[in-house]
């Protein structure tokens, strides 16, 4: 099973996809299995991080654009620096997520949430759920 979802974003925002991904599980039937989660871009990423504290994602974003600067002096430029320093950043959290089926459910803590993260935008996405039977 293939599941497609569409997101319009904002620039540098986060979005909370567990409930799709929980929901194309259930819906798969599968009870026994592997679920990936694929976002096609390369100026936006994927993680999974604790949903219980807001500030918990300002300071992540803080961290991320501590380590990657939107500069002007980055080789590639095809577009802005903005988009060069979303490159670098989707590269480095990654564009999938792998997590495991039990029992008709997705396997994942109560401290965890799946994240689509926008490092550019804003743009039209889109993310993959692909679930595979054991």
């Amino acid at each position: 099973m293939l599941a497609n979802f569409k997101i319009q974003t904002k620039y540098n925002d986060v979005y909370d996809i567990t409930s799709e991904v929980k929901k194309t599980v259930e819906e798969s039937g599968v009870q026994e299995g592997i679920c990936i989660v694929y976002n096609p871009h390369s100026t936006a990423g994927l993680t999974v991080y604790s949903p219980w504290d807001p500030a918990g994602f300002v300071d992540l974003d803080e961290e991320i654009c501590r380590l990657i600067p939107t500069k002007v002096d980055f080789k590639h430029q095809h577009d802005t620096p903005q988009d060069a320093a979303g490159h670098v950043k989707s590269a480095l959290l990654g564009v999938s997520g792998t997590f495991i089926i039990h029992e008709g459910k997705l396997l994942i803590g109560g401290s965890q949430a799946i994240y689509f993260l926008e490092f550019d935008g804003p743009r039209k996405r889109e993310f993959y759920v692909k679930i595979q039977a054991d």
